[in-house]
């Protein structure tokens, strides 16, 4: 048998697999969405609750670009990790916005509450010594995603 033969023997045998096992068992199920419950007197001094923010607030995204550029908060900062970025011109442009901003406070929030890149952000921010004071949002973007709910 040829190559084409036997690709095209594996897909349609794939294929009935997948068939049967959707008729069998049903359509796949979809994770309930998280919500985040956060009681402010368990947290650690460096984080803050979504209930807790206020509005004078400037946010900073330590996602990675791509969830920042398809889902970040209006007026966020982008500051991450990724070797790829330019870890330097993401300081200075968070430096800047934090100064401009004349915000009160300095929120960093990454992709879920065990995400550790919000809190090493979140260090790097207070280093700068802007002024504001800087704290995590306790369950990351998760919180922010189902905000509504909560």
């Amino acid at each position: 048998m040829n190559a084409v033969a036997q690709f095209v023997a594996v897909g349609g045998l794939s294929l009935a697999a997948a068939g049967v096992t959707w008729l069998a068992k049903g359509r796949p199920s979809v994770p309930e969405p998280k919500v985040v419950e956060c009681d402010s007197s368990l947290l650690k001094d460096d984080e803050i609750c979504l209930a807790d923010v206020p509005q004078d607030v400037l946010w900073i995204d330590a996602r990675p670009r791509s969830e920042w550029e398809i889902n970040g908060l209006d007026d966020s900062v982008l500051w991450n990790l990724d070797p790829k970025e330019d870890n330097q011109a993401l300081e200075a442009g968070a430096a800047a916005s934090i100064f401009e901003s004349g915000a009160s406070l300095v929120v960093v929030y990454c992709g879920s509450e065990a995400c550790g890149t919000s809190k090493i952000i979140a260090d790097r921010v207070r280093t700068l010594n802007l002024g504001p004071s800087v704290k995590v949002l306790y369950g990351g973007w998760d919180a922010l995603l189902f905000r509504d709910s909560n």
